[in-house]
């Protein structure tokens, strides 16, 4: 015979399984299961009977019993009130007396701004440490209903079927409730308790297009700036809050998950902030007082030195930082609006609260939403953060280096366990895509170099590097030509198995030398002994071309003739595309060899690199077949390194895989990259280039001005040579 199937057992009058989203009460006659919502028992009621009766028992044992209240300052109220027990926050005993204390004033600590000051740049310069009040949220970017939403108003774009979190202030306990059931509530006349909604999240409701969060919490936001659309975790909908309180509604002392900052508007009514500042000590009490087993007798702000009290009324923004410590209490029904975010500003501040939450074991249902799958994510980018502010020669603002520092910690600690276990079940957020070890040794890499000796602001002041923006656009972060070229460099040096090629600074510095030893030799020089020089270093640096895919280096040597005045000088073109020096020599006897004009620009180019001076020969007639000379040598030149280029050996292949293949009649150029900025074309055959020369009008240096104290190439050169000495060196 076929077994029969095992039934599920039925409950309550409807005759359903048992639902585990669903809240039942039990019968204390029949023993049967029911429903809250098909006996018209809410949650919250449910504490308030002592024995229940069902609809079917109701007929014939009577109503249900309700529990006498003895109290008003427990929490639970059935207790005797015989003075042997303190009183616990929430109940409204404690209200009245929280209302009867004095505190110091929020304005000690409070900074009121206009909402216009409150942007990225300004944080990011004065950091975000204190309360900042802003009273015109237009100025701010922030977009809310009127004042006159109401609650049933948001009954209607939410839904009324939506199930919510509701708080009993008097028990400091957390229960469900349809929106529609909370709407009854509060507009009924008499209200038998406090109930406090403050965790309604919309982002996924019709009320979203209503609202638009303060352009400061959207800009600087871990999640809008670097969660992935692709990620396997569910995205966490932080930024969108609705919380609607009635008179003498509290929420006791706490941190925001995951360290979080927060915004809050009042749209109506009026609530009061009791804050207190996250030092190490008024932490260090804050999880000592969380985890006691009396923590709701003792009021936390009488722990600590100060704790402020600050009122927020209609149409008052306030923004909290990461880790401050705050109670609220709604002073008189309101709805306010609000939302959290994560940032770059106090990362070390937020992992620490995340880890006091993990220590304090925290449900995940009180903390933020992959935390620690977000804290990948971001370590990925602020490592590309990292190495971009490297390639652009400049330090990256110290606080995110402190945060980087932090993180890397936290990644480290979260990584050991999975790795020291063998992990039956997914244990860790660590998203696929990354390779966690290989990310903290990068990231350690990129701090260790930005902490390695000397190679601070002295260094970085010495070479004329600049302190970094502190932002980027999402396009600059995401440059593709920067990192396509970056990861072809990392591969090679990853896969290399060849013998140990010279690197970058070697042949840098070893064609330097040669040219600044030709810069300084006499006139009766003999020109074959500086042929044959020329002709050995261009052949090393052909070889080892081909063994590196990472050489950005390319010098071309072209050798002058002395004038009739007796003057000997020897042109030296040094085309050089490293970016980590700041020397950025562009486009130099680029043009056709047919334009007089373009030639003679050209060598005033090669000329004024060297430090010397230039007169057109129209100028000077007598000088024109010198000019003349030196044309018919540069020539020669740029013909020998096409006969280099396109030999058929290995060596040819390897330089011409960055050269570009010239057009018929044009000249051989160089294949380099345009950096930022770059030495402007002569202003003038007979003047020099201004000491400060503007950039090149073009899309690479469009709206940017040069670097200040820009030196002569040979300086420039000079002082690299010798900072290679003894600094490292940005590759």
């Amino acid at each position: 015979p076929v077994p029969k199937m095992a039934t599920a057992q039925l409950y309550c009058v409807c005759r359903q399984p048992y639902d585990v989203s669903r809240f039942m009460i039990e019968c204390d006659i029949c023993k049967d299961w029911f429903h809250g919502s098909c006996v018209e028992v809410e949650e919250h009621h449910a504490v308030d009977i002592d024995v229940y009766h069902c609809p079917n028992c109701d007929a014939h044992h009577g109503p249900s019993l309700m529990k006498k209240r003895r109290n008003w300052h427990r929490h639970d109220y059935t207790e005797p009130d015989d003075g042997s027990k303190p009183v616990q926050a929430g109940t409204s005993v404690f209200v009245r007396e929280l209302q009867a204390r004095t505190f110091p004033s929020g304005d000690e600590i409070l900074q009121q701004m206009h909402g216009s000051q409150v942007t990225q740049r300004y944080l990011e310069r004065h950091g975000f440490r204190y309360p900042i009040a802003v009273h015109k949220m237009e100025e701010l970017g922030l977009r809310l209903p009127p004042p006159d939403f109401s609650v049933k108003d948001v009954e209607r774009y939410v839904g009324g079927d939506k199930v919510i979190d509701v708080i009993d202030v008097a028990r400091q306990a957390d229960s469900k409730m349809k929106l529609s059931a909370f709407v009854k509530y509060y507009y009924s006349p008499q209200r038998p308790k406090v109930l406090n909604v403050i965790s309604l999240e919309f982002s996924d409701t019709k009320m979203s297009e209503l609202v638009v969060v303060p352009d400061i919490a959207q800009k600087m936001s871990w999640v809008e700036n670097y969660w992935p659309d692709d990620s396997y975790f569910p995205k966490p909908f932080v930024q969108k809050y609705c919380l609607m309180g009635v008179k003498d509604s509290y929420t006791d002392f706490h941190i925001d998950f995951g360290g979080t900052s927060v915004w809050y508007h009042v749209l109506w009514g009026e609530k009061v902030f009791y804050l207190i500042k996250p030092t190490p000590a008024n932490l260090a009490l804050y999880e000592e007082w969380s985890s006691s087993p009396n923590q709701s007798e003792v009021f936390f702000g009488e722990k600590v030195d100060k704790c402020y009290k600050c009122v927020v009324r209609q149409g008052t923004t306030l923004l909290i930082p990461t880790g401050w410590i705050h109670a609220v209490l709604t002073s008189q029904d309101c709805m306010a609006f609000g939302g959290n975010f994560l940032h770059n500003l106090n990362i070390g501040m937020q992992l620490r609260c995340y880890e006091m939450e993990r220590r304090l074991k925290t449900p995940d249902l009180f903390k933020f939403p992959y935390f620690e799958a977000i804290c990948w994510y971001v370590a990925k980018n602020l490592l590309e953060t990292l190495k971009e502010s490297r390639d652009d020669n400049c330090l990256p603002p110290v606080y995110l280096i402190k945060g980087v520092k932090a993180l890397i910690t936290a990644l480290r600690n979260w990584l050991t366990p999975a790795v020291k276990e063998v992990v039956t079940e997914p244990s860790s957020e660590v998203p696929d895509h990354i390779r966690p070890s290989h990310l903290i040794k990068m990231l350690t890499k990129e701090i260790q170099y930005l902490e390695n000796g000397n190679c601070g602001s002295k260094l970085m002041k010495s070479q004329g590097i600049s302190a970094c923006p502190s932002t980027r656009s999402a396009h600059e972060r995401r440059s593709h030509a920067r990192r396509t070229a970056r990861r072809l460099r990392d591969q090679d040096h990853h896969h290399s198995h060849s013998p140990k090629a010279p690197s970058n600074l070697d042949i840098f510095e070893q064609h330097t030398q040669e040219v600044l030893k030709r810069l300084e030799m006499g006139p009766n020089e003999e020109d074959a002994s500086l042929n044959l020089k020329f002709n050995k270093v261009s052949t090393a640096s052909a070889a080892v071309a081909e063994r590196s895919l990472d050489n950005d280096l390319r010098l071309v040597l072209c050798n002058g003739q002395p004038n009739n005045a007796g003057e000997h000088f020897r042109v030296v073109c040094v085309c050089v595309c490293l970016k980590c020096t700041g020397l950025k020599l562009n486009h130099i006897c680029s043009e056709s060899a047919t334009s007089p004009s373009t030639e003679e620009d050209a060598i005033q180019g090669m000329l004024s690199m060297a430090g010397l001076l230039y007169s057109h020969p129209s100028e000077d007639p007598s000088k024109g077949e010198h000019h003349a000379k030196l044309k018919h040598r540069i020539q020669e030149h740029k013909n020998f390194m096409d006969s280099q280029g396109s030999g058929s050996n290995s060596s040819s292949e390897a330089w011409s895989s960055h050269t570009h293949s010239p057009a018929h009649g044009e000249s051989p150029t160089l294949g380099y990259q345009y950096c930022e900025t770059s030495l402007s074309p002569p202003l003038h055959p007979s003047k020099r280039p201004a000491s400060n020369p503007p950039p090149i009008s073009n899309q690479a240096t469009k709206g940017k001005r040069p670097k200040k104290g820009m030196a002569t190439a040979k300086q420039r050169l000079g002082k690299i040579l010798k900072l290679s000495r003894h600094k490292p060196f940005f590759v």
